[in-house]
């Protein structure tokens, strides 16, 4: 069963999310519609996750090099300038590239419940996928986000601001939750966390 947003403030008051907007946020001065943010908070039946301004990081070719998960070399990313303007805080994910951020709030998913990241469909529009990633029973941390530029044109990430939607399930009690299997991403800082075997 997909969960509504009274069952996600009440697990957010009990530490499944922090820090925590208990409605959508559209606008960062209340009134003030010239200050327009990408949406944050609980919605109807999800949450919408900020990006952390902490670290951007964009994967570059090295010419001779090829991708490998079982021996991940962080040599082929690098990091990305935070800039600042009117319009708030953000990295550039240059075209057809690949980049990889992480969410500003930390999340202690229920046993009972698993959780699927998605993308929000502004930046849908702008040729931004977030990968769907899912966050499973027990699992805790700053979830990882990944981004592919599909688009032929450099687009802004903004920090700070609602970057994928959250959706929860839930399912009959597991035997064996993530936490309890010791998964390789549990407790993951807000800092990107690489790929690991």
């Amino acid at each position: 069963m997909l969960k509504n947003d009274l069952w996600i403030n009440q697990k957010a008051s009990e530490g499944m999310i922090a820090p925590f907007q208990s409605n959508l946020v559209r606008h960062l001065e209340p009134g003030n519609q010239q200050k327009p943010v990408l949406s944050y908070g609980c919605s109807s039946y999800g949450y919408d996750l900020r990006l952390s301004s902490k670290e951007f990081l964009i994967f570059r070719h090295i010419p001779g090099t090829v991708m490998n998960p079982k021996k991940f070399n962080p040599d082929n990313l690098e990091k990305t300038v935070l800039h600042n303007d009117n319009d708030g805080e953000f990295f550039i994910l240059p075209a057809h590239s690949y980049g990889l951020g992480v969410a500003l709030e930390k999340m202690k998913v229920p046993e009972n419940i698993t959780v699927i990241c998605i993308g929000k469909s502004t930046y849908a529009r702008l040729g931004i996928i977030v990968n769907t990633t899912p966050a499973e029973a027990g699992w805790e941390g700053h979830l990882t986000l990944e981004f592919s530029n599909s688009s032929g044109a450099d687009c802004r990430i903004y920090a700070n601001e609602g970057i994928c939607q959250l959706l929860f399930f839930e399912g009959d009690p597991c035997s064996t939750t993530y936490e309890d299997r010791r998964g390789k991403y549990q407790n993951q800082p807000e800092k990107v966390t690489l790929a690991k075997i």
